[in-house]
């Protein structure tokens, strides 16, 4: 049979993170380079523009909607109205959603309560129930969508959404024994076949994850490439890893990644003639080219109660900071936001360990930098000003809903974990002035602190792990002087570590902590912690005065640049003594800061 001629536009978004309004930056100015309000209009855009090329459209989303602030922890409380997230969709016209690992944080029963409100099918195809149960039966692993193209056939177009295995673990406090996921390449491919099956026309996926290698690896987090080199698949829109890119492998499917937090819009446009083969051509359109854009002001009017509820919410007091706040020297200087999360779970923990088996172990407390630049934007910290501190600081301090875990660990698993957040850094030559320091493959939210110990990283050591957790072949030690209250950390030695649900639960990819010994702990959220810490209801922790790591003195000459965001000048006085200064602004508007490294 002929097939009619085809021309349809995809518009794709993801990773929204609840960002429906304009951001404001840790600055505390508004960004108008981000939030769906503004990205609306270049979906209008588009959409228009498609039309006067008589294209069919299709707005999609490929997850992480629901969680990243205020407005998503009050939209999932039980309480809560129908989601605004779900009201925004249906609004802008969304045809179909797909789910991301963020979208679990909150639990299956929030998840199926902002599904009940969706405008359009929400797909997860590699979500498996484990005993049957039924609380997100309205999920849908595939679709196929009935359209007519403009002066055209019907068409049939089939999608399918799937999302990292790792999701299990890192909800695994909400989803244990009741939810898994299966492998995303095997799932996808099954899909295809699937849709191919029942006749469409194309065939697309929505697959949360990033780029990774282009070979299938079982059980990977990253497979945006093996998926898009599966025979039958015509298009894939990406996520998950925050990137704004487009890949175009050869013989794969075109994918595009738009980017976080509403700062870029997908497009995808497929073109076939009658009986001609399939082209295809993508790309990314960015609210940064494009400014001023203005707000969609039906949809701001549309969600103004919502809106004015997390106002509100946001002002409510959380506690009081003794001095600034801020993550713009993570991964260079010690850290006092890190500190005081340490602290605030170090406090939580003690008065649950006077009997059980961590009786008696000294207690340390690992943190990691949540909001740190990189992939997210040079806007993207935390910056919280001394003195009374609201709901929102807390939110900006500790953005995820995670609960407090402890686990009992030995002096080599702590080595293996610090080698693991070290790889972070990239290997550094003797001698060189300007290596950068971070690998931009390697996560922020890898480089676990661990406050209570010592310690110093050499960089002219090849780091030991790549960015799925595994060992690279040619990986060295860089952990240099691990000290405990000034003694040297022995392999037999055992200790107490207060952490995050997430990396209990083998987020990140941590093999030190595969065989740590868990400890069971009454419910207790991270966050609550914090208030309680900040307001003065739990005691002062030594660790909050912790100052663990750094690295080793280089040969003369070494240094290294250090991107940051531009608030960090108003906290440059911090690292005085040390040799950093300012270099000026790379093209995308981080501060530059070189770091010398041949003194202590």
């Amino acid at each position: 049979m002929p097939r009619a001629p085809l021309r349809l536009r995809l518009l794709a978004t993801s990773d929204l993170h609840m960002q429906i309004t304009t951001p404001r930056g840790a600055d505390g100015r508004p960004d108008p380079g981000a939030g769906l309000l503004r990205l609306a209009g270049l979906i209008a855009r588009a959409r228009a523009e498609a039309t006067t090329q008589g294209r069919l459209v299709l707005l999609l989303d490929n997850g992480d909607g629901m969680q990243g602030n205020l407005l998503g922890d009050l939209a999932a409380e039980e309480d809560a109205g129908p989601h605004p997230l779900m009201r925004a969709f249906a609004h802008l016209g969304y045809d179909t959603l797909g789910l991301g690992n963020h979208d679990f944080d909150f639990g299956p029963e929030a998840l199926a309560r902002a599904i009940r409100a969706a405008p359009c099918p929400v797909l997860c195809a590699n979500l498996r129930p484990l005993t049957g149960d039924q609380t997100l039966a309205a999920l849908q692993s595939h679709v196929v969508l009935q359209r007519q193209a403009p002066g055209g056939e019907p068409l049939r177009i089939g999608l399918f959404s799937v999302l990292p295995p790792q999701t299990a673990q890192w909800n695994r406090p909400r989803l244990a024994g009741r939810f898994g996921f299966d492998d995303m390449v095997q799932v996808a491919k099954r899909e295809v076949a699937a849709l191919r099956d029942q006749g469409c026309d194309l065939v697309i996926a929505l697959a949360h994850t990033g780029p990774g290698p282009d070979h299938a690896i079982a059980g990977m987090e990253n497979a945006l490439r093996p998926i898009a080199a599966l025979p039958g698949l015509d298009a894939v829109i990406g996520g998950h890893t925050h990137e704004a890119r487009v890949l175009a492998d050869p013989g794969a499917a075109p994918a595009v990644l738009p980017g976080f937090a509403g700062s870029h819009l997908g497009v995808i446009d497929l073109d076939r003639p009658a009986n001609g083969p399939l082209r295809s051509r993508a790309e990314l359109r960015t609210l940064a080219s494009t400014l001023p854009m203005a707000e969609d002001a039906d949809l701001k009017a549309l969600l103004t109660p919502d809106l004015a509820a997390a106002q509100q919410a946001m002002t409510e007091p959380a506690g009081h900071a003794a001095r600034p706040l801020h993550s713009y020297f993570s991964f260079i200087a010690p850290d006092r936001s890190l500190a005081i999360i340490a602290a605030a779970q170090a406090a939580a923990l003690r008065p649950l360990l006077a009997a059980g088996p961590a009786a008696g172990l000294p207690v340390l407390s690992a943190a990691a930098p949540a909001k740190y630049g990189m992939r997210s934007g040079p806007r993207h910290y935390t910056d919280i000003a001394a003195g009374p501190m609201t709901r929102l600081d807390l939110s900006d301090l500790y953005p995820f809903p995670n609960a407090l875990n402890a686990v009992i660990v030995t002096g080599a698993q702590i080595a293996d974990w610090l080698e693991s957040a070290a790889s972070l850094f990239c290997q550094l030559t003797p001698g060189a002035r300007a290596d950068a320091l971070t690998d931009p493959a390697m996560p922020g939210h890898g480089f676990d602190v661990l406050h209570g110990l010592s310690y110093r990283f050499d960089l002219t050591a090849a780091a030991r792990y790549d960015p799925d957790g595994a060992l690279r072949p040619d990986g060295d030690t860089r952990l240099r002087d691990l000290r405990h209250e000034g003694r040297p950390v022995l392999p037999g030695d055992r200790f107490v570590v207060a952490l995050n649900s997430y990396r209990a639960a083998g987020g990140g990819q941590v093999a030190a902590l595969r065989a740590a010994e868990p400890l069971p702990l009454p419910p207790l959220q991270i966050r609550d912690c914090l208030r309680r810490y900040l307001s003065g209801q739990l005691p002062a922790d030594p660790l909050e005065h912790s100052q663990p790591w750094g690295f080793s003195p280089l040969p003369a000459g070494t240094a290294a640049q250090v991107l940051t965001g531009p608030g960090a000048q108003a906290h440059l006085a911090e690292l005085q003594g040390r040799g950093i200064r300012p270099e000026g602004f790379s093209e995308d508007g981080f501060l530059r800061l070189h770091l010398p490294l041949d003194r202590p």
